[in-house]
């Protein structure tokens, strides 16, 4: 019989050791690795979001300022299908994989066993504050771990939210929420964990992977960085604005895979900001602050942020409003801004979009190369040649080419940065195989032993050097 931890959320730091204690011993029971159990407990955990759709949208809404299309198609949807998906091919995922064996191991099988870590620890950022605690919760669960979760404290009525979700569907011996600051983030990690998963920025980041050095637990560093924007002198201006800004103004900007600055062809410069200009009125009015489209920056303090980041340099061609009683901040276009303005020295993570120009490809590749790899590149042309340089020469998470965020939604590919933009991958099977370890099985014959490799050796080396290739195979 398991004991029943007494947290439900973090009342108190003292509570994490029991949490981590009962999620121990109800892993060694084994429960948790029988796909039957996974699935009932992906199915119960659907449920659970679809009724509580309703409160997640106010809180989205309270929180970001979101409109209900955009809460639900980049947060619950996504995940709900995310669910569905890890619902279908859990069954394949979990099967042994059988792999090739070398001939001098004859009579042998060989698979790949995928077994679940352990005790997961989970840590999301508030900018998506339902989707980046329930997509990487959903991989843990598929893969049979028990999972300890801590919402942000930034966006506190999703946080509540995603709690009782959480408390009323499982029981914290395989589920465990903690709500809570810094304080709460330093005391789950100051704990071994078997794996730990975090969302956030590098600067943090980095704080997260040297705690998990001291235990030497391995994780996914999800985190951001300067992701580029490069228009070509052949691009669709008109509908590369168009998508281009789309993905810049969900959630107003704050999002990890945002355009974050562009680099555009010096003899489209001018057509471009004009294209930029029409497609933000198009989609959001002349008044952006009225449209309820449009949603709002989390707190004063990163408003006040984002405000003097605009005010580093280059001239302010559109925007730069701010109202600091409803966080607001108008979309905004800087021109001739230079690499060694504020502005181009850290993630912007808002609706502020600095504008660069180029002449050639190598300028380009150049100006890339010379950053932090970030956790997404965007390219607008029809030029192969361009792209496939582009592709080729430069380093990034992942690449978007004619459209912006799209491919973090194709549950196919694996998302994740590179360098200073993260470590690890999830999404789909990568998120499966992200909190499973991969157990190499090798099952020999008790038929037959041949006897080269016991000594006293009957091979040459020189025999051995001729055939060990052929053998291996």
């Amino acid at each position: 019989m398991i004991p029943e931890a007494t947290i439900t959320t973090a009342n108190g730091v003292g509570l994490v050791k029991a949490a981590l204690d009962n999620q121990r011993e109800f892993f060694g029971t084994q429960v948790t690795k029988a796909v039957d159990f996974r699935v009932a407990q992906l199915k119960k955990l659907r449920q659970a979001i679809v009724k509580h759709e309703k409160a997640l949208l106010a809180a989205l809404k309270l929180d970001l300022g979101k409109h209900e299309f955009e809460s639900y198609g980049t947060e619950i949807g996504y995940v709900l299908n995310d669910i569905d998906h890890t619902l279908r091919h859990i069954k394949k995922w979990t099967r042994p994989k059988r792999v090739a064996t070398p001939f001098m191991h004859f009579k042998a099988s060989s698979k790949i066993y995928k077994d679940p870590y352990g005790i997961v620890l989970i840590i999301a950022p508030w900018n998506y504050p339902f989707q980046l605690l329930f997509a990487p919760l959903v991989g843990a669960m598929g893969a049979g771990n028990c999972v300890v979760v801590k919402p942000s404290e930034m966006a506190p009525h999703t946080s509540k939210v995603c709690a009782q979700i959480i408390t009323e569907t499982f029981e914290p011996h395989y589920i465990a929420v903690f709500e809570g600051g810094i304080p709460m983030s330093k005391e789950l990690l100051a704990h071994k964990f078997d794996y730990i998963f975090f969302t956030g920025s590098t600067t943090v980041g980095k704080i997260v992977y040297q705690a998990a050095a001291k235990n030497l637990t391995p994780v996914t560093l999800e985190l951001g960085g300067k992701s580029p924007c490069i228009i070509g002198k052949d691009a669709d201006l008109t509908l590369g604005a168009k998508r281009m800004m789309w993905g810049k103004l969900i959630n107003a900007g704050q999002t990890c895979i945002a355009p974050d600055y562009v680099l555009v062809h010096e003899s489209v410069k001018d057509d471009f900001i004009q294209a930029v200009k029409k497609t933000i009125q198009d989609q959001l009015g002349k008044d952006s602050e009225s449209s309820k489209y449009y949603g709002r920056i989390i707190n004063k303090r990163h408003l006040e942020r984002l405000e003097n980041l605009a005010e580093s340099g280059g001239t302010v061609v559109y925007g730069g409003e701010v109202n600091y009683d409803t966080l607001y901040m108008s979309p905004t276009l800087i021109d001739g801004v230079s690499d060694t303005d504020a502005v181009m020295q850290e993630e912007i993570f808002g609706p502020i979009l600095p504008i660069m120009t180029y002449s050639n490809s190598e300028e380009v590749v150049s100006y890339v190369n010379a950053h932090a790899k970030p956790l997404a590149l965007y390219v607008f042309c029809t030029d192969q040649s361009f792209i496939d340089k582009i592709l080729q020469e430069t380093s990034s998470g992942g690449v978007c080419i004619n459209d912006t965020i799209v491919h973090m939604a194709n549950g196919d590919l694996p998302f994740g940065g590179v360098g200073d933009s993260g470590l690890g991958a999830y999404h789909g099977l990568y998120s499966f195989d992200t909190f499973s370890h991969a157990k190499s099985v090798t099952h020999r014959s008790n038929k037959i032993d041949p006897p080269l490799r016991y000594a006293p050796y009957k091979l040459t080396l020189g025999l051995l050097k001729r055939f060990y290739g052929k053998l291996m195979r």
